[in-house]
Protein backbone atom coordinates (compact mmCIF):
# COMPACT_ATOMS: atom_id res chain seq x y z
CA UNK A 1 0.00 0.00 0.00
CA UNK A 2 1.39 3.70 -0.93
CA UNK A 3 0.33 6.71 -1.02
CA UNK A 4 0.05 9.07 -4.19
CA UNK A 5 3.84 9.69 -4.14
CA UNK A 6 4.74 6.15 -4.04
CA UNK A 7 5.84 5.86 -0.36
CA UNK A 8 4.74 2.68 1.94
CA UNK A 9 2.14 3.91 3.48
CA UNK A 10 2.35 3.99 7.46
CA UNK A 11 -0.40 1.25 8.38
CA UNK A 12 1.15 -0.75 6.04
CA UNK A 13 2.99 -4.10 6.76
CA UNK A 14 6.34 -5.15 5.80
CA UNK A 15 4.91 -6.91 2.05
CA UNK A 16 2.94 -3.98 1.65
CA UNK A 17 0.10 -5.93 3.14
CA UNK A 18 -2.41 -3.76 5.28
CA UNK A 19 -2.08 -3.72 9.44
CA UNK A 20 -4.86 -5.16 11.74
CA UNK A 21 -6.85 -2.20 12.74
CA UNK A 22 -5.39 -0.99 15.99
CA UNK A 23 -7.85 -0.56 18.94
CA UNK A 24 -9.16 2.65 20.17
CA UNK A 25 -8.65 1.69 24.01
CA UNK A 26 -5.90 0.40 25.94
CA UNK A 27 -6.30 -3.21 27.21
CA UNK A 28 -7.38 -2.92 30.91
CA UNK A 29 -4.37 -2.88 33.36
CA UNK A 30 -5.94 -5.09 36.04
CA UNK A 31 -8.34 -8.15 35.74
CA UNK A 32 -12.03 -7.44 36.72
CA UNK A 33 -12.57 -9.65 40.01
CA UNK A 34 -14.03 -12.90 39.79
CA UNK A 35 -16.12 -13.42 42.54
CA UNK A 36 -15.38 -16.46 45.19
CA UNK A 37 -18.11 -18.48 46.05
CA UNK A 38 -16.88 -20.99 49.06
CA UNK A 39 -18.17 -24.02 49.50
CA UNK A 40 -19.08 -24.91 52.90
CA UNK A 41 -17.07 -27.60 54.45
CA UNK A 42 -16.42 -29.44 57.57
CA UNK A 43 -13.69 -31.13 59.79
CA UNK A 44 -11.04 -30.76 62.61
CA UNK A 45 -9.47 -27.33 60.87
CA UNK A 46 -12.99 -25.79 60.05
CA UNK A 47 -14.38 -26.00 63.59
CA UNK A 48 -10.56 -24.37 64.75
CA UNK A 49 -11.73 -21.78 62.93
CA UNK A 50 -15.01 -21.61 64.42
CA UNK A 51 -13.53 -21.74 68.09
CA UNK A 52 -11.05 -18.83 67.51
CA UNK A 53 -13.84 -16.92 65.49
CA UNK A 54 -15.93 -17.09 68.77
CA UNK A 55 -13.47 -16.15 70.92
CA UNK A 56 -11.83 -13.68 68.84
CA UNK A 57 -15.23 -12.24 68.64
CA UNK A 58 -16.14 -12.36 72.22
CA UNK A 59 -12.95 -10.62 73.29
CA UNK A 60 -13.85 -7.56 71.07
CA UNK A 61 -17.42 -7.25 71.89
CA UNK A 62 -17.47 -7.86 75.74
CA UNK A 63 -14.13 -6.27 77.07
CA UNK A 64 -15.25 -2.66 76.76
CA UNK A 65 -17.96 -3.40 79.35
CA UNK A 66 -15.66 -5.67 81.86
CA UNK A 67 -15.34 -3.95 84.92
CA UNK A 68 -12.37 -3.44 87.45
CA UNK A 69 -12.43 -1.47 90.32
CA UNK A 70 -9.38 0.67 90.92
CA UNK A 71 -10.87 2.76 93.72
CA UNK A 72 -13.46 5.77 94.20
CA UNK A 73 -11.14 8.30 91.84
CA UNK A 74 -10.35 6.14 88.55
CA UNK A 75 -12.69 4.77 86.80
CA UNK A 76 -13.92 0.92 86.54
CA UNK A 77 -13.43 -0.23 83.16
CA UNK A 78 -11.19 -2.58 82.99
CA UNK A 79 -9.72 -1.87 79.74
CA UNK A 80 -10.30 1.82 78.62
CA UNK A 81 -8.07 4.12 76.53
CA UNK A 82 -8.72 7.76 78.31
CA UNK A 83 -7.34 9.64 75.73
CA UNK A 84 -8.83 12.90 77.53
CA UNK A 85 -6.97 12.24 80.73
CA UNK A 86 -4.16 10.65 78.58
CA UNK A 87 -4.46 7.55 80.33
CA UNK A 88 -4.52 3.62 79.34
CA UNK A 89 -6.09 1.77 81.52
CA UNK A 90 -5.48 -2.31 81.27
CA UNK A 91 -6.89 -3.99 84.04
CA UNK A 92 -4.41 -3.69 86.93
CA UNK A 93 -2.05 -1.53 84.71
CA UNK A 94 -2.60 2.34 84.51
CA UNK A 95 -0.03 3.66 81.75
CA UNK A 96 1.01 7.33 81.65
CA UNK A 97 1.84 9.86 78.90
CA UNK A 98 5.59 9.37 79.89
CA UNK A 99 4.93 5.37 79.76
CA UNK A 100 3.89 5.01 76.57
CA UNK A 101 7.00 2.74 75.89
CA UNK A 102 5.56 0.04 77.96
CA UNK A 103 2.75 0.06 74.80
CA UNK A 104 6.05 0.07 72.32
CA UNK A 105 7.22 -3.01 74.42
CA UNK A 106 3.84 -5.03 73.68
CA UNK A 107 4.32 -4.21 70.05
CA UNK A 108 7.67 -5.37 69.99
CA UNK A 109 6.28 -8.17 71.70
CA UNK A 110 3.10 -8.96 69.37
CA UNK A 111 5.61 -8.40 66.12
CA UNK A 112 8.10 -11.00 67.47
CA UNK A 113 5.34 -13.69 68.62
CA UNK A 114 4.13 -13.26 65.05
CA UNK A 115 7.29 -14.03 63.48
CA UNK A 116 7.98 -16.72 65.62
CA UNK A 117 5.08 -18.47 64.42
CA UNK A 118 5.48 -17.44 60.99
CA UNK A 119 8.54 -19.21 61.17
CA UNK A 120 6.85 -22.52 62.25
CA UNK A 121 3.53 -22.52 60.57
CA UNK A 122 3.22 -20.56 57.91
CA UNK A 123 0.53 -17.43 57.87
CA UNK A 124 -2.19 -19.04 60.41
CA UNK A 125 -2.33 -15.52 61.65
CA UNK A 126 -4.16 -14.80 58.79
CA UNK A 127 -5.94 -17.96 58.26
CA UNK A 128 -7.59 -17.95 61.67
CA UNK A 129 -6.88 -15.00 63.87
CA UNK A 130 -6.35 -11.77 61.42
CA UNK A 131 -9.88 -9.82 61.79
CA UNK A 132 -9.77 -10.04 58.10
CA UNK A 133 -10.51 -13.23 58.12
CA UNK A 134 -12.65 -13.58 61.40
CA UNK A 135 -14.67 -11.08 59.95
CA UNK A 136 -15.30 -12.22 56.77
CA UNK A 137 -15.95 -15.66 57.91
CA UNK A 138 -18.51 -14.22 59.57
CA UNK A 139 -20.37 -12.70 56.78
CA UNK A 140 -19.59 -15.50 54.61
CA UNK A 141 -21.66 -17.16 57.31
CA UNK A 142 -24.07 -14.79 57.48
CA UNK A 143 -24.26 -15.08 53.28
CA UNK A 144 -24.28 -18.55 52.99
CA UNK A 145 -27.33 -18.50 56.05
CA UNK A 146 -30.02 -16.36 53.86
CA UNK A 147 -28.85 -17.51 50.87
CA UNK A 148 -27.89 -21.07 50.46
CA UNK A 149 -24.86 -23.03 49.59
CA UNK A 150 -22.67 -22.46 47.13
CA UNK A 151 -24.28 -24.27 44.03
CA UNK A 152 -27.30 -21.61 45.11
CA UNK A 153 -25.50 -18.64 45.59
CA UNK A 154 -23.79 -18.69 42.25
CA UNK A 155 -27.57 -19.24 40.46
CA UNK A 156 -29.13 -16.68 42.69
CA UNK A 157 -26.61 -14.28 41.42
CA UNK A 158 -26.88 -14.92 37.71
CA UNK A 159 -30.82 -15.15 38.11
CA UNK A 160 -32.92 -12.07 37.21
CA UNK A 161 -33.75 -9.16 39.89
CA UNK A 162 -36.94 -10.63 41.00
CA UNK A 163 -39.03 -10.52 44.72
CA UNK A 164 -36.54 -13.41 45.90
CA UNK A 165 -33.42 -12.05 44.91
CA UNK A 166 -34.14 -8.58 45.92
CA UNK A 167 -35.46 -10.30 49.52
CA UNK A 168 -31.95 -12.33 49.80
CA UNK A 169 -29.65 -9.66 48.82
CA UNK A 170 -31.56 -7.54 50.95
CA UNK A 171 -31.48 -9.35 53.76
CA UNK A 172 -27.67 -10.59 53.44
CA UNK A 173 -26.52 -6.97 53.32
CA UNK A 174 -28.87 -5.87 56.25
CA UNK A 175 -27.43 -8.14 58.39
CA UNK A 176 -24.08 -7.00 57.17
CA UNK A 177 -24.75 -3.58 57.89
CA UNK A 178 -25.78 -4.43 61.37
CA UNK A 179 -22.66 -6.02 62.32
CA UNK A 180 -20.25 -3.35 60.31
CA UNK A 181 -22.39 -0.83 63.02
CA UNK A 182 -22.10 -2.99 66.13
CA UNK A 183 -18.31 -3.58 65.14
CA UNK A 184 -17.37 0.31 65.11
CA UNK A 185 -19.41 0.79 68.24
CA UNK A 186 -17.79 -1.63 70.18
CA UNK A 187 -14.26 0.06 68.97
CA UNK A 188 -15.05 3.72 70.38
CA UNK A 189 -16.23 1.89 73.55
CA UNK A 190 -12.82 1.34 74.49
CA UNK A 191 -12.23 5.17 74.36
CA UNK A 192 -15.26 6.02 76.75
CA UNK A 193 -16.98 4.39 79.78
CA UNK A 194 -19.24 1.98 77.79
CA UNK A 195 -22.41 2.61 79.77
CA UNK A 196 -22.66 6.08 79.78
CA UNK A 197 -21.15 6.03 75.92
CA UNK A 198 -23.79 3.79 75.07
CA UNK A 199 -26.89 5.52 76.83
CA UNK A 200 -25.61 9.32 74.95
CA UNK A 201 -25.24 7.31 71.76
CA UNK A 202 -29.00 6.41 71.74
CA UNK A 203 -29.84 9.78 72.93
CA UNK A 204 -28.00 11.55 70.29
CA UNK A 205 -26.07 13.54 72.85
CA UNK A 206 -22.50 11.52 72.21
CA UNK A 207 -19.51 13.68 71.02
CA UNK A 208 -19.66 13.64 67.01
CA UNK A 209 -16.38 12.42 66.63
CA UNK A 210 -18.21 8.73 68.44
CA UNK A 211 -20.45 9.08 65.39
CA UNK A 212 -17.77 9.87 63.04
CA UNK A 213 -15.45 7.09 64.16
CA UNK A 214 -18.92 4.20 64.18
CA UNK A 215 -19.56 5.73 61.05
CA UNK A 216 -15.74 5.09 59.41
CA UNK A 217 -15.08 1.85 61.16
CA UNK A 218 -18.45 0.54 59.95
CA UNK A 219 -18.12 1.53 55.79
CA UNK A 220 -14.79 -0.40 56.12
CA UNK A 221 -15.85 -3.64 57.97
CA UNK A 222 -18.64 -3.40 55.51
CA UNK A 223 -16.69 -2.90 52.96
CA UNK A 224 -13.68 -5.16 53.59
CA UNK A 225 -15.69 -8.46 54.80
CA UNK A 226 -18.47 -8.42 52.73
CA UNK A 227 -17.55 -6.34 49.43
CA UNK A 228 -13.74 -7.21 49.02
CA UNK A 229 -12.76 -10.13 50.88
CA UNK A 230 -9.80 -12.48 49.81
CA UNK A 231 -8.78 -8.89 47.47
CA UNK A 232 -7.56 -6.99 50.75
CA UNK A 233 -5.51 -10.44 51.41
CA UNK A 234 -4.21 -10.66 47.84
CA UNK A 235 -3.37 -6.77 47.08
CA UNK A 236 -4.10 -4.83 50.32
CA UNK A 237 -2.03 -6.42 53.02
CA UNK A 238 1.78 -6.59 53.13
CA UNK A 239 1.97 -9.55 55.40
CA UNK A 240 2.07 -12.18 52.38
CA UNK A 241 4.97 -10.01 51.29
CA UNK A 242 6.85 -9.71 54.30
CA UNK A 243 6.18 -13.51 55.17
CA UNK A 244 8.12 -15.31 52.65
CA UNK A 245 11.75 -13.87 54.19
CA UNK A 246 10.72 -15.46 57.60
CA UNK A 247 9.85 -19.23 55.61
CA UNK A 248 12.18 -21.76 55.56
CA UNK A 249 12.54 -25.35 54.58
CA UNK A 250 11.30 -26.36 57.90
CA UNK A 251 8.28 -24.20 58.03
CA UNK A 252 5.30 -26.05 58.69
CA UNK A 253 3.01 -25.11 55.27
CA UNK A 254 -0.40 -26.50 53.95
CA UNK A 255 0.97 -28.82 50.94
CA UNK A 256 -0.51 -30.81 48.53
CA UNK A 257 1.53 -34.03 48.47
CA UNK A 258 2.47 -34.36 44.50
CA UNK A 259 4.88 -37.16 45.11
CA UNK A 260 1.24 -39.21 46.16
CA UNK A 261 -1.49 -37.07 44.39
CA UNK A 262 0.17 -37.63 40.82
CA UNK A 263 -0.52 -38.53 38.17
CA UNK A 264 -4.45 -37.44 39.33
CA UNK A 265 -7.73 -38.59 37.42
CA UNK A 266 -11.21 -39.45 37.79
CA UNK A 267 -11.59 -42.42 39.02
CA UNK A 268 -14.39 -45.08 39.69
CA UNK A 269 -15.34 -47.11 42.09
CA UNK A 270 -13.95 -50.77 41.72
CA UNK A 271 -10.86 -49.44 39.88
CA UNK A 272 -7.14 -49.91 40.51
CA UNK A 273 -5.16 -47.53 41.86
CA UNK A 274 -2.13 -48.93 40.43
CA UNK A 275 -0.04 -46.71 38.67
CA UNK A 276 -1.61 -43.73 39.35
CA UNK A 277 -2.28 -40.84 42.16
CA UNK A 278 -4.62 -40.64 45.12
CA UNK A 279 -5.75 -37.43 43.47
CA UNK A 280 -9.03 -37.85 41.93
CA UNK A 281 -8.89 -34.16 40.73
CA UNK A 282 -12.65 -33.41 42.20
CA UNK A 283 -11.20 -30.12 43.00
CA UNK A 284 -13.07 -30.26 46.55
CA UNK A 285 -9.88 -28.12 47.74
CA UNK A 286 -10.62 -25.28 45.20
CA UNK A 287 -14.61 -24.93 45.97
CA UNK A 288 -13.56 -24.14 49.63
CA UNK A 289 -10.82 -21.96 49.26
CA UNK A 290 -11.50 -18.53 50.21
CA UNK A 291 -9.58 -17.03 48.54
CA UNK A 292 -9.56 -19.43 45.52
CA UNK A 293 -6.60 -20.83 44.44
CA UNK A 294 -5.86 -24.46 43.75
CA UNK A 295 -3.35 -25.79 46.43
CA UNK A 296 -1.72 -28.71 44.16
CA UNK A 297 -0.16 -25.68 42.27
CA UNK A 298 2.03 -25.27 45.23
CA UNK A 299 2.84 -22.45 47.42
CA UNK A 300 1.20 -19.31 46.30
CA UNK A 301 1.18 -15.73 47.59
CA UNK A 302 -2.59 -15.76 48.42
CA UNK A 303 -2.66 -18.24 50.55
CA UNK A 304 -3.68 -17.64 54.04
CA UNK A 305 -2.96 -21.29 55.41
CA UNK A 306 -6.39 -21.40 56.59
CA UNK A 307 -6.27 -25.41 55.87
CA UNK A 308 -10.02 -25.84 55.04
CA UNK A 309 -8.92 -27.80 52.02
CA UNK A 310 -7.21 -30.13 54.40
CA UNK A 311 -10.83 -31.00 55.55
CA UNK A 312 -11.89 -31.02 51.97
CA UNK A 313 -9.71 -33.04 50.86
CA UNK A 314 -9.96 -35.54 53.62
CA UNK A 315 -13.68 -36.05 53.34
CA UNK A 316 -12.98 -37.20 49.72
CA UNK A 317 -10.04 -39.54 50.65
CA UNK A 318 -12.84 -40.90 53.22
CA UNK A 319 -14.93 -41.29 50.34
CA UNK A 320 -12.51 -43.13 48.33
CA UNK A 321 -11.25 -45.55 50.65
CA UNK A 322 -7.45 -44.10 50.44
CA UNK A 323 -5.49 -42.17 53.50
CA UNK A 324 -6.15 -38.77 55.04
CA UNK A 325 -3.65 -36.15 54.32
CA UNK A 326 -2.90 -36.11 50.88
CA UNK A 327 -2.93 -32.19 51.81
CA UNK A 328 -2.02 -31.60 54.87
CA UNK A 329 1.08 -29.21 56.82
CA UNK A 330 4.15 -30.11 56.14
CA UNK A 331 7.79 -29.00 55.12
CA UNK A 332 9.10 -28.43 52.20
CA UNK A 333 11.99 -30.65 52.95
CA UNK A 334 9.73 -33.60 53.81
CA UNK A 335 8.79 -34.66 50.15
CA UNK A 336 12.70 -34.76 49.50
CA UNK A 337 13.22 -36.74 52.78
CA UNK A 338 10.50 -39.14 51.21
CA UNK A 339 12.03 -39.50 48.49
CA UNK A 340 14.99 -40.64 49.82
CA UNK A 341 13.65 -43.02 51.93
CA UNK A 342 14.84 -41.05 55.29
CA UNK A 343 12.10 -40.07 58.40
CA UNK A 344 10.65 -36.79 58.22
CA UNK A 345 10.68 -35.65 61.55
CA UNK A 346 9.59 -31.62 62.58
CA UNK A 347 12.23 -29.40 63.43
CA UNK A 348 11.15 -26.55 65.55
CA UNK A 349 14.17 -25.83 67.16
CA UNK A 350 15.99 -24.03 64.82
CA UNK A 351 18.57 -20.78 64.58
CA UNK A 352 15.34 -18.17 63.75
CA UNK A 353 12.95 -19.95 66.12
CA UNK A 354 15.04 -19.86 69.16
CA UNK A 355 16.45 -16.57 68.31
CA UNK A 356 12.43 -14.91 68.15
CA UNK A 357 11.94 -17.17 71.19
CA UNK A 358 14.70 -15.51 73.65
CA UNK A 359 14.07 -12.43 72.02
CA UNK A 360 10.38 -12.52 73.74
CA UNK A 361 11.56 -14.03 76.58
CA UNK A 362 13.77 -10.99 77.32
CA UNK A 363 11.18 -8.49 76.03
CA UNK A 364 8.66 -9.90 78.16
CA UNK A 365 11.13 -9.85 81.20
CA UNK A 366 11.90 -6.19 81.09
CA UNK A 367 8.68 -5.64 80.35
CA UNK A 368 7.90 -7.24 83.88
CA UNK A 369 10.58 -5.84 85.87
CA UNK A 370 9.72 -2.08 84.56
CA UNK A 371 6.06 -2.68 85.76
CA UNK A 372 7.32 -4.32 89.25
CA UNK A 373 9.64 -1.88 89.99
CA UNK A 374 7.47 1.25 88.30
CA UNK A 375 7.32 4.13 90.94
CA UNK A 376 3.78 5.65 91.75
CA UNK A 377 5.48 9.39 91.55
CA UNK A 378 7.53 11.33 88.98
CA UNK A 379 8.94 14.25 89.44
CA UNK A 380 10.58 16.43 86.55
CA UNK A 381 12.42 20.02 87.46
CA UNK A 382 13.02 22.71 84.69
CA UNK A 383 15.45 24.98 85.32
CA UNK A 384 14.76 28.78 84.26
CA UNK A 385 16.39 29.92 81.43
CA UNK A 386 15.87 33.85 80.68
CA UNK A 387 17.14 35.29 83.33
CA UNK A 388 19.52 32.54 84.22
CA UNK A 389 19.71 33.71 87.95
CA UNK A 390 18.72 36.89 89.89
CA UNK A 391 20.89 39.12 92.01
CA UNK A 392 19.26 40.15 95.10
CA UNK A 393 19.39 43.79 97.07
CA UNK A 394 21.37 41.86 100.12
CA UNK A 395 24.09 40.39 97.50
CA UNK A 396 22.78 36.61 97.36
CA UNK A 397 21.35 34.75 94.43
CA UNK A 398 18.04 33.36 93.57
CA UNK A 399 17.12 30.93 90.66
CA UNK A 400 13.52 29.97 89.41
CA UNK A 401 12.42 26.39 88.61
CA UNK A 402 8.88 24.94 87.15
CA UNK A 403 8.34 21.09 89.21
CA UNK A 404 5.80 19.35 87.28
CA UNK A 405 4.80 16.16 90.29
CA UNK A 406 3.00 13.44 89.18
CA UNK A 407 1.00 11.02 91.54
CA UNK A 408 0.10 8.27 89.87
CA UNK A 409 -1.96 6.71 93.54
CA UNK A 410 -5.51 7.13 93.79
CA UNK A 411 -5.41 8.39 96.98
CA UNK A 412 -4.20 12.61 97.88
CA UNK A 413 -0.23 13.19 98.70
CA UNK A 414 1.25 15.78 100.59
CA UNK A 415 5.24 16.14 99.93
CA UNK A 416 7.60 18.10 101.43
CA UNK A 417 10.28 19.96 99.17
CA UNK A 418 13.92 19.91 100.07
CA UNK A 419 17.19 20.96 98.58
CA UNK A 420 20.38 18.84 98.89
CA UNK A 421 23.61 20.80 98.00
CA UNK A 422 22.77 24.45 99.35
CA UNK A 423 23.46 25.71 103.03
CA UNK A 424 20.94 27.96 104.15
CA UNK A 425 18.93 28.21 101.37
CA UNK A 426 15.01 29.42 101.00
CA UNK A 427 12.31 29.06 99.33
CA UNK A 428 9.29 30.69 98.10
CA UNK A 429 6.40 30.14 96.31
CA UNK A 430 4.45 33.07 94.17
CA UNK A 431 0.80 33.22 94.84
CA UNK A 432 1.16 30.25 97.38
CA UNK A 433 -0.79 30.24 100.86
CA UNK A 434 0.35 27.74 103.78
CA UNK A 435 3.65 26.38 104.28
CA UNK A 436 6.31 26.89 101.40
CA UNK A 437 7.72 23.40 101.28
CA UNK A 438 4.36 21.43 101.43
CA UNK A 439 2.74 20.65 98.32
CA UNK A 440 -0.32 18.76 97.65
CA UNK A 441 -0.95 16.44 94.68
CA UNK A 442 -4.60 14.91 94.14
CA UNK A 443 -5.17 11.10 93.18
CA UNK A 444 -4.36 10.43 90.24
CA UNK A 445 -3.45 13.87 88.98
CA UNK A 446 -0.46 15.95 88.14
CA UNK A 447 0.87 19.55 89.74
CA UNK A 448 3.07 22.03 88.05
CA UNK A 449 4.14 24.44 90.34
CA UNK A 450 6.74 27.28 90.22
CA UNK A 451 9.48 27.39 93.07
CA UNK A 452 12.29 29.71 93.96
CA UNK A 453 15.10 29.06 95.49
CA UNK A 454 17.39 31.86 97.36
CA UNK A 455 20.78 31.88 98.80
CA UNK A 456 22.15 34.42 100.79
CA UNK A 457 25.32 35.58 100.31
CA UNK A 458 26.96 34.36 103.06
CA UNK A 459 26.46 30.97 101.21
CA UNK A 460 28.17 31.50 98.06
CA UNK A 461 31.51 29.68 98.33
CA UNK A 462 33.98 31.43 95.69
CA UNK A 463 35.28 27.42 95.04
CA UNK A 464 32.56 25.62 94.61
CA UNK A 465 30.38 28.91 92.31
CA UNK A 466 33.46 29.70 90.50
CA UNK A 467 32.07 28.69 87.20
CA UNK A 468 29.44 30.07 88.48
CA UNK A 469 27.06 26.67 88.86
CA UNK A 470 26.87 23.87 90.87
CA UNK A 471 24.80 20.90 90.90
CA UNK A 472 21.79 20.72 93.79
CA UNK A 473 19.20 18.26 94.24
CA UNK A 474 15.65 18.71 94.35
CA UNK A 475 14.10 15.97 96.34
CA UNK A 476 10.28 15.13 97.55
CA UNK A 477 10.07 13.31 101.13
CA UNK A 478 6.62 12.09 101.96
CA UNK A 479 4.84 14.54 104.36
CA UNK A 480 3.97 11.88 107.42
CA UNK A 481 3.79 13.48 111.47
CA UNK A 482 5.11 10.00 112.90
CA UNK A 483 7.88 9.36 110.60
CA UNK A 484 10.41 11.77 111.41
CA UNK A 485 9.75 13.09 114.96
CA UNK A 486 12.38 14.45 116.42
CA UNK A 487 14.57 13.53 114.15
CA UNK A 488 13.58 16.24 111.24
CA UNK A 489 13.24 16.21 107.78
CA UNK A 490 16.16 14.37 106.84
CA UNK A 491 14.53 10.97 108.27
CA UNK A 492 11.61 11.10 105.71
CA UNK A 493 12.54 8.47 102.63
CA UNK A 494 13.16 10.60 99.68
CA UNK A 495 10.29 9.27 97.01
CA UNK A 496 11.56 11.44 94.47
CA UNK A 497 14.95 13.58 92.88
CA UNK A 498 16.35 15.19 90.75
CA UNK A 499 19.60 16.69 90.07
CA UNK A 500 19.64 20.37 88.19
CA UNK A 501 22.29 23.28 88.57
CA UNK A 502 21.97 26.35 90.63
CA UNK A 503 23.89 29.61 88.50
CA UNK A 504 24.90 32.51 90.21
CA UNK A 505 27.92 35.18 88.72
CA UNK A 506 31.10 33.51 88.37
CA UNK A 507 33.19 33.88 91.71
CA UNK A 508 36.29 34.91 91.84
Amino acid sequence: MTDEAGAAHPMAGAAGTPLPPQPNKAAPLYQKRIKIYPKRVSGLFRNVKWVVMLITLGIYYITPWLRWDRGPSAPDQAVLLDLPNRRFYIFFIEIWPQEIYYLTGLLILSALALFLVTSLFGRVWCGYACPQTVWTDLFIWVERLVQGDRNKRMRLDKAPWRLEKIAKKSITHGIWLVISVATGGAWVFYFADAPTLLSDLLQGDAPMAAYIAIAALSFTTYSLGGLMREQVCTYMCPWPRIQGAMFDADTYLVSYKADRGEPRGPHKQGESWEGRGDCIDCKACVTVCPVGIDIRDGPQLECIQCALCVDACNEIMDRVDRPRGLIDYETLAMPQARAEGRETRPKLLRGRTIIYGLSILLTMAIMAYGLLTRSDLDLSVQQDRNPLYVLLSDGGVRNGYQLKIINKAHEERNFIIAIKGLDGYELSRPNHQGPVDVVSVGPDAQKTIRLYVALPKEGLNASRFRDGEAQIRIMLRQEDDQASGDLGDSARPVLASQNIGFRTPPQR
